[in-house]
């Protein structure tokens, strides 16, 4: 029975980490389904391309090459090199040690290509890690990047760092036990990499080697655990959403406006000239509900699914021409502010039995302000540039739908040309019959 209390161990903190995944997970999909319903329809077909190509394929990642390129060997380090923790888990759960050896050449092939990419890995988070704190890149150093956002991009960098060193620290002391013999480190795999470090173990005895190989193994596993659960705390979630966000993502051409169906249908009643606008509405005509957005439960679902894909990357903002010159809009802060207002829904919900109960706060002030908002230039630059199809002008459109509908709070210049198309037809303040007086004059 003693010779099954390590594999009883890591299935208990197994099933805790998937279990506990699990549950964030399903908050995940309630807080995004608060959302109103969004139009997804169109071509399936282009739907799957652009979420081969840019989730997969990475291709908006690669227009800055040098972090594209090193975002790529972080991405296939880290998805090809936890292809092995299959084989922990197997080995964990029965008790086995490197249970695919069988494979012979091919699995020495595999553990070769995985050490290779762990060195990658490591040499891009150094990189990536100076990036951010010596260097400090423009984009990475913005008010909305102080306190948390700048602890968790470098605590994810810790993470990663620290679980490829583990992983090749228990490669090399493994490649040492299989050298001297030991009982169930049989020869198998490639080391390239480790074969490297592990002279740093020459001397060790061989239950010294095994403690140092064994407690690698566990915390490797275990970080991989904890950074899974992790991934909801953090911006490292476009992990799972990048795939889906990129396959909903906006299939209309980015200069496009959506229309608010009661306004399109009072537009077509008063341009119909065999219509009654005195008419009385009928049991079936709807009341127009609310026009655009001043919380969170007012956007859609791939609105709200956006705002917890966003990797704050900054791309949006270093390309807004509102942010270069000093204006105070951000769109990764936008997309910030949303995810966090959504997060303190969620967390309201949480604590009062699933039921939101107001709490005096709405997205738009006390997060999102209307300096902000009206600074946007709508020239999409930020949708552009965005890695994973994210759509921060959207969110602007939609609160400032509210602002000029709900409250007629457009700034004096709007509203004076808002006017003016109303009772001359144009923007500017003359009526039709004297718009051609400058040519006259001239």
């Amino acid at each position: 029975m003693i010779t099954y209390i390590p594999n009883i161990v890591f299935a208990i903190f197994l099933a805790l980490g998937i279990g506990y995944f699990t549950k964030n997970v399903k908050k995940l999909i309630r807080n995004i389904r608060l959302g109103k319903e969004a139009d997804v329809d169109g071509d399936k077909g282009q739907r799957w391309k652009n979420m081969t190509r840019i989730a997969l394929g990475q291709t908006k990642m690669v227009v800055r090459p040098i972090a594209g390129l090193m975002h790529i060997i972080v991405y296939l380090g880290f998805i090809i090199i936890n292809i092995e923790v299959l084989e922990i888990i197997i080995d964990g759960l029965l008790g086995t040690h490197r249970i695919f050896a069988f494979m012979g050449g091919f699995y020495d092939f595999l553990i070769g290509s995985f050490e290779i990419l762990a060195l990658l890995v490591i040499i891009a988070v150094i990189v990536f890690w100076i990036r951010r704190n010596m260097i400090k890149l423009q984009r990475f150093i913005k008010p909305e990047m102080q306190g948390w956002p700048k602890k968790d991009g470098n605590l994810i960098l810790y993470i990663e760092l620290v679980l490829m060193l583990l992983f090749l620290t228990m490669n090399a002391t493994d490649y040492q036990l299989q050298q001297m013999g030991a009982e169930h480190y049989s020869e198998a795999g490639s080391f390239p990499v480790s074969q490297f470090i592990a002279p740093l173990f020459d001397g060790m005895s061989q239950a010294t080697l095994i403690a140092v190989e064994r407690s690698a193994w566990w915390l490797h596993i275990l970080g991989i655990l904890f950074f899974l659960n992790y991934l909801y705390f953090s911006k490292h979630l476009h992990i799972l959403l990048a795939f889906p966000n990129t396959f909903y993502g906006k299939l209309k051409p980015n200069g496009q406006f959506s229309n608010v169906e009661a306004v399109t249908n009072e537009v077509k009643l008063m341009l119909d000239p065999s219509a009654d606008p005195f008419a009385a509405t009928t049991e079936d005509d709807e009341e127009p509900g609310k026009f655009g957005a001043s919380d969170v439960m007012d956007l859609n679902w791939v609105q709200l699914m956006n705002a917890y894909t966003c990797t704050e990357c900054g791309r949006c903002t270093s390309e807004c021409p509102a942010n270069q010159t000093g204006k105070k809009l951000s769109p990764r802060k936008i997309m910030m502010d949303t995810r966090d207002r959504l997060e303190e829904v969620g967390k309201n919900m949480d604590a009062n039995g699933g039921t939101f109960e107001p709490d005096g706060k709405q997205l738009l002030d006390d997060y999102i302000s209307r300096e902000e908002l009206w600074a946007c230039t709508t020239c999409n630059a930020c949708v552009e540039a965005c890695p994973v199809s994210i759509d921060p002008l959207s969110i602007i459109l939609e609160m400032r739908r509210f602002l000029v509908m709900e409250q007629s709070a457009a700034p004096s210049e709007l509203n004076n040309m808002m006017g003016n198309l109303e009772n001359n037809g144009a923007p500017w303040p003359f009526n039709q019959m004297d718009r051609l007086n400058w040519a006259q004059e001239a």
